[in-house]
């Protein structure tokens, strides 16, 4: 079998597994966060923070709810790290730097996981089981929270509550993230990966020296770093580590559990605002981004360019030879294009065209489908701001669901697509202007330029990923990272959540013969269009300087 047709296969199941769970997995979502019952686990654990679980909550309130939770989130993982050493179960490992332990905080919390450490020899079991991993589901389970505050949103009218957070949150990980987790985590024992609690120990005599590894919950903290969309690994080589991702049939596996449940939160989309066209139309736009940049990608890898890449049959530098060319580009693009950031290949030796899909799948703002609740959100600002573009060019009050996108709402959906560029793009420059930031590139030219630019789309954009050229443990890139990661993820959420309150303010608008049909194929195209045009105007004149000037020079 060629390894072009074995990646279409491969695409091709994925595409049939994540069928078979969409509607399922997406109407579950829907009557977990409608139920009104609590179950006993829920209740204690509502007792034990002290929240009453039935009292509905305004956007501002909401709003302090997740940024409360996450401040004391961020300090309490930061201290769980300074506190390593004298930790049971630390492995003999120290204290965490302060600005490594701030950047590894904010990054964790901000459900990113970017990482400037070297996993298996940091971070020690408790910060790895009781820090790590119990953040990628807290983190995924807020973001999550917010996608469902927005949907209400469109779904409720002339009231300003949108549920409450610590409900929804708490739901999300014991009803949705737990359950899937523990089966996952399963599946990928039975595969091979590792689920222990050893220490290190040698393995072998190599090169007259001796290689050690040490051992983990790998397995348990793997499926919840895919499933959340978060994307740090228990080892360096993340998820190309064997201890991670054994056989062909786990990388597929951690792929489809990426997708799974935002390509599922559509359905529940439709299912809560009562119109599941619309889920579908959404639905459409996601999977049209996705497997595009997917065929493309496999299409710049499997181009030969000289008989070295005759040989290997494509661009296999930085790839495993267990996965090969189509399961490492499909594990790529589904990395960023969520908020995930794990990788199964080295993203700096894809090919100049490939790095800038790379890129560009975190620059739309990770919508394709995203990740778990941010993108769904972010796709539904995208769809806000598509029927006000429609609006104008038919000179007619945009409406969207029954509402009326007006000055306020349009405002808030401006102010959330600009965040991230602007944070982007002016760290990138502050990095490129100044001396000692630079000097953290292995690269010059393009590909150098590029390392920096992926650095703060990854972080800003909350996806958690590097090029791996840059050396990014030092104090200017562990603090500068970690504050884009910070804003990158909670100033967008304030602008969703005022813009949930806002619609769900309002009165439902009837729809007439001039309501534009925002389920229908045309409004798909032009949201697609938006999303590209938007993105383009955005970035291209850094893609410019970096991965195209790279790619049309090779």
């Amino acid at each position: 079998m060629s390894p072009v047709l074995a990646g279409v296969l491969q695409l091709l199941a994925l595409i049939a597994a994540l069928a078979l769970a969409y509607r399922p997995l997406g109407d579950y979502m829907a009557r977990v966060y409608s139920s009104e019952k609590h179950y006993k686990p829920e209740k204690w654990i509502y007792k034990a923070i002290g929240a009453n679980p039935a009292a509905e909550m305004r956007w501002p309130a909401y709003l302090r709810a997740v940024l409360a939770f996450s401040a004391v989130s961020v300090l309490f993982l930061y201290g769980l790290q300074r506190a390593q050493g004298i930790l049971p179960g630390s492995l003999g490992f120290q204290a965490i730097d302060p600005d490594q332990a701030f950047n590894t905080a904010a990054s964790f919390v901000a459900n990113t996981n970017w990482q400037s450490y070297y996993g298996e020899q940091a971070m020690g079991h408790v910060v790895q089981t009781g820090g790590l991993a119990v953040q990628n589901f807290v983190s995924a389970a807020v973001g999550m929270a917010v996608a469902v505050a927005l949907v209400r949103g469109f779904a409720r009218s002339r009231t300003g509550e949108l549920g409450n957070f610590w409900a929804d949150m708490v739901r999300g990980v014991v009803r949705i993230l737990l359950p899937i987790s523990v089966v996952g985590a399963i599946v990928l024992v039975a595969c091979g990966a590792i689920q222990n609690f050893a220490g290190i120990h040698e393995v072998g005599q190599f090169m007259g020296g001796s290689q050690q590894w040490n051992g983990g919950a790998v397995a348990s903290q793997e499926v919840i770093k895919e499933l959340g969309t978060n994307g740090g690994g228990y080892f360096n080589a993340n998820s190309a580590h064997p201890f991670e991702n054994p056989t062909p049939f786990s990388n597929l596996f951690e792929v489809f559990l990426i997708l799974v449940i935002p390509f599922a939160l559509t359905r529940t989309f439709g299912r809560m605002v009562g119109n599941l066209r619309q889920g579908y139309a959404i639905l459409a736009t996601m999977a049209t981004i996705w497997i595009g940049f997917t065929a493309l990608m496999m299409w710049t890898e499997f181009a030969h360019h000289g008989p070295a890449f005759d040989v290997a049959g494509g661009a296999m530098e930085g790839k495993e030879t267990r996965f090969g060319i189509g399961a490492s580009a499909i594990f790529s693009v589904a990395t960023t294009l969520t908020s995930t950031g794990a990788v199964n290949s080295f993203h700096s030796s894809y090919t100049g065209l490939g790095g800038g899909i790379q890129l560009l799948g975190m620059q739309l703002g990770e919508i394709a489908p995203g990740g778990v609740g941010s993108g769904l959100y972010g796709m539904l600002i995208m769809a806000i701001i598509a029927v006000f573009i429609a609006g104008l060019m038919v000179g007619r009050t945009p409406e969207y669901l029954g509402k009326k996108i007006g000055t306020r709402e349009i405002k808030f959906a401006a102010c959330y697509i600009l965040i991230t560029p602007a944070l982007v793009l002016g760290f990138t420059a502050a990095a490129m202007a100044l001396d000692t930031p630079a000097n953290s590139m292995t690269n010059t030219g393009a590909h150098g330029f590029s390392e920096i630019l992926y650095a703060y789309t990854s972080g800003a954009n909350n996806n958690g990923s590097a090029f791996a050229g840059l050396n990014a443990d030092t104090q200017w890139f562990n603090s500068t990272i970690g504050i884009a990661m910070l804003l990158g993820r909670f100033l967008p959420m304030v602008f969703v959540l005022a813009l949930a309150g806002s619609l769900a303010e309002q009165k439902p608008v009837p729809e007439t013969a001039g309501t534009l049909r925002t389920d229908k194929p045309l409004y798909t195209g032009l949201l697609v269009g938006t999303i590209l045009i938007v993105t383009g105007l955005t970035y291209f004149p850094a893609l410019a300087l970096g991965p195209l000037a790279e790619g049309l020079a090779s």
